[in-house]
């Protein structure tokens, strides 16, 4: 599918805590974002933030009516059940949590996530009316043993395998080279592009429509000074930023690149 031929799609900049933030810091870093941006009506992206579990309520609070979306981390595919630790879609949709990260390849190397586990997950949060972003992406090996459409398809298919066809474009997909992830490499604006296409085109396969209406981002290593060249490419629709959401300043530079 020529990029030239897809629809404008409304870029999304999302900022991912991790295991970081007080309450009290995270009370602080929403008002600093807040004097930052702009209105929501004249922001070059959609923003959200994904913060830890204890902070979602007061993330919620202080960014209501905002338009800045508040995303969890993770969330487990039951309702409920004997999962100890584990948190709902229905518990987030309490609180008014907006979306969920799912898949974060942190997720799937330290507490061994599988793509089927991925795949309830997927619709339960769509179930649940929360907007899943679903990460996926290679290692290095997988890169130099040039695995990383076989890996990105496997990823991408199994991962919305329960989600209907006509609800496809309600999943955001994160392109996150695991070897680009907290490391301070970063894929080149190429490299993203082809990946990101890749994936594109795989949800084509499923639905054309959806394809051209579904939003993927870029993950790994995004900072102020490489956004806008990531930014830039046709079929890169925005960021899953870590690290450098952490400081509102630097995140909100991040935002401001998605500008065309």
């Amino acid at each position: 599918m020529p990029s030239g031929s897809l629809p404008q799609r409304t870029p999304a900049i999302v900022g991912n805590w991790k295991l970081w933030g007080t309450r009290a810091q995270a009370a602080d870093h929403c008002d600093r974002l807040l004097a930052l941006l702009p209105d929501e009506g004249r922001r070059p992206a959609a923003v959200g933030i994904c913060a830890p579990f204890t902070s979602l309520d007061l993330c919620v609070e202080k960014l209501s009516g905002s338009g800045v979306g508040v995303y969890a981390q993770t969330m487990h595919q039951e309702e409920s059940g004997a999962f100890t630790g584990e948190v709902s879609a229905p518990m987030l949709t309490e609180i008014g949590i907006d979306g969920v990260v799912l898949g974060h390849s942190e997720r799937r190397q330290f507490f061994c996530e599988t793509d089927r586990a991925l795949q309830e997950k997927v619709a339960a949060a769509l179930a649940a009316g929360l907007r899943p972003i679903l990460c996926v992406g290679e290692t290095e090996d997988e890169r130099e043993a040039g695995e990383t459409e076989r890996k990105l398809r496997h990823q991408v298919q199994e991962g919305l395998e329960k989600v209907e066809s006509e609800r496809l474009a309600e999943v955001t997909i994160a392109y996150e080279p695991i070897w680009a992830v907290g490391t301070g490499q970063v894929a080149t604006p190429e490299i993203a592009q082809d990946a990101i296409a890749f994936v594109r085109a795989l949800v084509a396969d499923r639905a054309k429509e959806a394809a051209e209406r579904i939003r993927v981002l870029y993950g790994g290593s995004v900072k102020p000074d490489n956004a806008a060249a990531i930014l830039a490419q046709p079929d890169v629709d925005g960021a899953l930023v870590g690290g450098a959401s952490l400081d509102p300043e630097s995140f909100a530079r991040i935002i401001a690149a998605a500008a065309p």
